[in-house]
């Protein structure tokens, strides 16, 4: 009788389990949210928005291990929408295939992707942008194919934890730049293709990798195949841009492949022919000759090294008195060629240079750090490793004749560190130079300032400013960067003529969002957080299709906090916190409200603070707070350049993330991960009820549109 009591007893548990769901909650919670942003398909038998069971429950397409999921198999299916904000809090998946479905849009892959995937396929799908840097954190990753999609811009994705990689597909999107460098480091890749893009350069990064299958037809690289690559069987070059004639021959002192020569074993020991033998000299064999110029060039090296160590210790004694705002003299002929030559001699030893603080990104670099107190008697400071900068170092005499001796002309922007200039250079390319006021580095010596760009070029996201160079000659120190022709942000909003080519709401909310991510990377996913300081909608720069690009990433150093709050351009302007204006303290909250202020330029057009306005008006913040909860109040703040087109729920929402993020206290300020998130579910109803109001070639309507509203979700 017991037994039967007990089998029922287990009967009655399994029943119970079966009930309250055998599926993770935060899994479940994700597979509700996709489900949602995928439109709610029917095809996806079993699914729901508020399911509780995916596993128990068998939803299509969905593989489980115990109450994880681990697989999302979906291709083909005709879906639509995108892909659930939230996504990458799938810690157990493993596999997600998409693909060949009418997902995204047009815009981005989720930057948090699903941190342990092996295998991800969206391939055949209308996502746009850029490959999200997020990539580059997944280990675990051995396949990966966005092939057939909208991406553009340049491949910004460090391969170098990526060692169980071994295919990857990008062909057939508009993809543009050069291959980058860490792709030699794929010791697995077998399988790749980059056809039917926009890349461009050269393809010798590829050289060493164990490929089976390459191809990279119809784009733009040049220059020579290496010899390694023609080994593959599969392989495919046509439409590029080729050299056809031969290759150019090994650097310098590199031994043929093949031939080493071992002591005791060189071709002159032991029946080497005579003098006279067919005109082969006796004396010292190649390996010794090549071995003298070695020496030769280490000795010149060394001498170089201690040369111009004592130049920059008289320019750093004279700095004092050189004038931080007197303009470039031009340089005689004699004098550039003298200026480039230093400059070639001195990348020996300021192309690598070991930060003290570098930033890393989660999880941390594997870098063993090391200790210099042994040398303590030593003018040296102490460094933590010694990661090369990925960056071009240029010479003032390059930079002089590039901004035509930083004319005012080419001045396109100034600020609180320094003015920055349009550079075009010989080549054609077009890049901005910042040069950065000797009063923003009064103490900072040659070590500080290199640690300071070796921490900006570890920063890499689509929506930061990409550090190109630096120069740090003659007691001047320049940043090179991209250069964005659209101007800043403020400019669009503020100088330019808005009526004739206004920003619309869409494009708003898109440098909203955009805007939002650069901050989130910045926060929550660089190790140390970095707080940006600056943040003002003059920072955020355009690019030809209006994406944003936050600039002054990494120069919070130069900006002392207790210092800054009175000499600052920024203080009193309407972007600081309150408790910035009272301590002078700087955080990630403080971020966040320089943040919101943005956002409130963006919804009104108005400036942060407007001295020509009444009283009551002149600083926006403390005008539009007490209205971003009124919808009819809403309706008259929303700038006039929109002219009435915009959907007021998407604007209601809009402002109701401003209002969080402009709050007086910063403990009670959003975290910009759940900015991002906010903002994606904005986007994606937006999308959802595009679709739903306008047929193709409908003309839009009218926010006051009662129509109109109803359908905005």
């Amino acid at each position: 009788m017991g037994r039967i009591w007990f089998l029922f007893a287990c009967i009655w548990v399994f029943n119970l389990s079966f009930i309250n769901g055998d599926t993770d909650s935060t899994d479940a919670s994700v597979l509700n949210v996709l489900y949602t942003s995928l439109n709610s398909p029917s095809q996806l038998t079993g699914w729901t928005s508020n399911g509780v069971d995916p596993c128990g429950q068998s939803w299509k397409g969905v593989t489980c291990s115990d109450s994880s999921v681990t697989q999302i198999n979906l291709p083909g299916l005709g879906l639509t929408g995108t892909l659930a904000y939230n996504i990458g809090s799938l810690k157990s998946l493993v596999e997600l295939d998409l693909s060949n479905n009418n997902i995204g849009g047009g815009g981005q892959i989720p930057y948090n992707l699903p941190p342990n995937l092996q295998r991800l396929n969206l391939a055949g799908n209308q996502f746009g942008q850029s490959p999200p840097y997020f990539i580059s954190q997944m280990a675990s990753l051995e396949y990966l194919n966005l092939a057939r999609n909208q991406l553009q811009g340049s491949l910004n994705v460090d391969f170098g934890q990526l060692s169980k990689l071994s295919t990857i597909d990008l062909s057939s999107n508009s993809m543009s730049g050069s291959l980058p460098q860490s792709m030699s480091s794929l010791s697995s890749l077998s399988t790749l293709y980059l056809q039917n893009n926009k890349f461009s350069g050269q393809i010798d990064v590829l050289a060493n990798l164990p490929l089976q299958d390459l191809n990279v037809a119809n784009n733009n690289f040049s220059g020579w195949i290496p010899d390694q690559l023609k080994k593959i069987n599969s392989l495919q070059t046509g439409g590029n841009s080729w050299n056809s004639g031969p290759a150019p021959p090994p650097p310098p002192f590199t031994p043929p492949p093949g031939r080493r020569v071992s002591p005791g074993n060189s071709p002159n020991d032991n029946g080497g022919s005579g003098g006279n033998g067919g005109g082969k000299s006796s004396g010292i064999g190649g390996g010794g000759v090549a071995g003298i110029i070695i020496s030769v060039l280490v000795i010149g090296a060394i001498v170089a090294f201690f040369l111009i160590r004592r130049r920059r210790r008289r320019t750093s004694s004279t700095q004092e008195n050189f004038e931080q705002d007197q303009p470039f003299t031009p340089l005689a002929s004699n004098e550039v060629k003298e200026m480039k030559s230093i400059q070639a001699s001195s990348m020996i030893n300021t192309n690598v240079v070991p930060p003290s603080a570098p930033i890393s990104l989660k999880p941390p670099p594997r870098h063993h750090s090391f200790d210099e107190d042994d040398f303590s008697m030593k003018p040296v400071v102490k460094k933590a490793n010694t990661a090369p900068i990925k960056a071009t170092v240029y010479s003032v005499a390059d930079l002089q004749i590039a901004t035509n001796s930083f004319s005012i002309d080419n001045l396109v922007g100034e600020g609180s560190l320094g003015r920055v200039y349009r550079a075009q250079f010989s080549d054609g390319k077009v890049l901005a130079v910042k040069k950065i006021n000797a009063s923003a580095l009064p103490t900072q010596s040659l070590d500080d300032f290199m640690e300071l760009v070796s921490n900006i070029s570890r920063l890499h996201h689509p929506n930061l400013t990409e550090l190109v160079g630096y120069c740090s000659e003659h007691g001047q120190h320049l940043l090179v960067y991209e250069f964005h022709k659209n101007g800043s942000l403020h400019e669009f909003l503020h100088t330019s003529d808005e009526y004739d080519h206004p920003l619309s709401w869409n494009t708003r909310v898109k440098i909203a969002l955009g805007t939002a991510r650069a901050l989130e990377y910045l926060h929550e996913v660089c190790s140390p957080s970095v707080v940006h300081k600056n943040f003002k909608s003059a920072n955020i720069l355009l690019d030809t299709e209006l994406n944003p690009h936050l600039s002054d990433c990494g120069l919070a150093s130069l900006i002392p906090n207790p210092e800054y709050q009175a000499a600052d351009s920024n203080m009193g302007s309407g972007y600081s916190a309150p408790e910035v204006a009272m301590s002078g303290q700087y955080t990630l909250k403080s971020d966040v409200y320089s943040f919101g202020v943005v956002m409130l330029e963006l919804m009104t057009g108005r400036e942060p603070f407007d001295s020509t306005r009444a009283r009551s008006e002149q600083s926006l913040v403390r005008w539009a707070t007490p209205q971003l909860h009124d919808i009819d109040a809403l309706d008259k703040m929303v700038d006039p350049a929109l002219k009435g087109l915009y959907p007021a729920k998407s604007l209601s929402r809009f402002a109701d993330v401003i209002a969080l993020c402009v709050q007086s206290e910063p403990e009670f300020r959003p975290p910009m991960s759940e900015v991002v998130q906010a903002l994606v579910r904005l986007v994606q109803r937006a999308n959802m009820s595009k679709r739903m109001v306008a047929g193709e070639g409908q003309t839009p309507r009218r926010a006051d549109d009662p129509d109109f509203q109803d359908y905005m979700v």
